[in-house]
C-alpha cells in the first residue's frame, strides 16, 4: 500500500466576481416559519437577487407576550446575515410581532446588528401597499386568536385607514397557520371582506396567501394585500426589481422608499 500523497496545489490564475449577485436581501424569520423562505424564493430570488436567511428563537402559542419576547434576539439574528458584507434590505418577517414590538423598535434592533440597511416590516410594507392601491377603507383577515388580532385594526387606523371589519380564525400555532389550504383561505377572505371596503389585508407571514392573492382579487373584485406579498414587493422595489406574483400590487411602484431607510 503506497503512502498517502499530499494534495497538489494547482498554480492557476484565480478569477473572482465582485459579487455573485447584484442585490442582496436578508430575512430575519421565526424559528417555526414554514412560509417566508418559499415565498421569497418564488417571488424575489433570482439571478440578480440573492436572499439570505437568519432565524430567531420563537415559542408558540402566538400571544402578545411571546411575540414581544423576540425583540432582544433581533440584533443577534441580523448580525448573522453575511457578517461584514453588504445587504440592500432586511425584512423582519412577522406581522403581529411588528405591531406588538413596533416598526421603529424592530428597525432599531435590526440596525444594531446590521447598521445602515433599510428595514422592511410586514406592517409598514402593508401600509405602503394599501396606499399604492389608493385604499382608504379596508377589511382585515387574520389567523390569530381574538387577543392577538385585537391590535391589528388600531395599527392601521393610526396610519390613516378606516377599518371596516377585522376577522380572525382563532389559531394559536403558526405552524397550523402555515397549513391552511387555499380553499380555506379563499373562503375566509370572502367572509372577511366587509361591504364598501377598498381592499382586503390578509395578515400573517405564516399564511400561504401571497401565491393566491390574484385569485382572491378576481373573486372579490378588490385589491388583496397579504403580509408576504407586501414584504416581497417592498424588498423587490428597494433593489430595483418587481416581484414575480399574480397580484395587482406587482405592477405598482413603492410610494415611500424612505419609510424603510
Amino acid at each position: 500500500m503506497s503512502a498517502a500523497r499530499p494534495p497538489r496545489r494547482l498554480e492557476l490564475p484565480l478569477g473572482f466576481d465582485a459579487d455573485p449577485v447584484a442585490r442582496r436581501i436578508g430575512l430575519v424569520i421565526l424559528a417555526t416559519d414554514h412560509t417566508t423562505e418559499p415565498d421569497f424564493t418564488r417571488m424575489v430570488a433570482g439571478a440578480r437577487v440573492g436572499v439570505y436567511v437568519a432565524r430567531v428563537a420563537y415559542a408558540n402559542p402566538t400571544t402578545p407576550a411571546n411575540l414581544r419576547a423576540m425583540q432582544p434576539d433581533l440584533a443577534r439574528a441580523a448580525a448573522l446575515l453575511l457578517p461584514d458584507e453588504r445587504l440592500d434590505a432586511i425584512c423582519y418577517s412577522c406581522t403581529s410581532a411588528s405591531i406588538v414590538i413596533g416598526d421603529e423598535a424592530v428597525a432599531a434592533a435590526i440596525r444594531e446588528g446590521k447598521p445602515g440597511v433599510p428595514v422592511v416590516t410586514p406592517t409598514r410594507a402593508a401600509v405602503d401597499a394599501l396606499r399604492a392601491h389608493g385604499a382608504r377603507r379596508i377589511s382585515i383577515l387574520t389567523p390569530y386568536t381574538q387577543e392577538t388580532a385585537a391590535s391589528v385594526a388600531p395599527y392601521f387606523e393610526a396610519h390613516g385607514f378606516a377599518v371596516a371589519a377585522v376577522s380572525c380564525l382563532g389559531l394559536e400555532d403558526d405552524r397550523q397557520m402555515a397549513r391552511l389550504d387555499a380553499a380555506t383561505l379563499t373562503e375566509a377572505a370572502g367572509a372577511a371582506l366587509a361591504p364598501g371596503s377598498d381592499a382586503l389585508f390578509v395578515s400573517c407571514t405564516a399564511l400561504r396567501s401571497a401565491g393566491i392573492a390574484g385569485e382572491m382579487e378576481r373573486a372579490l373584485g378588490v385589491p388583496v394585500v397579504t403580509s408576504n406579498l407586501a414584504t416581497a414587493w417592498a424588498c423587490a422595489r428597494l433593489v430595483g426589481e418587481s416581484p414575480r406574483v399574480d397580484a395587482r400590487l406587482a405592477a405598482l411602484p413603492l410610494p415611500d422608499p424612505a419609510a424603510f431607510a
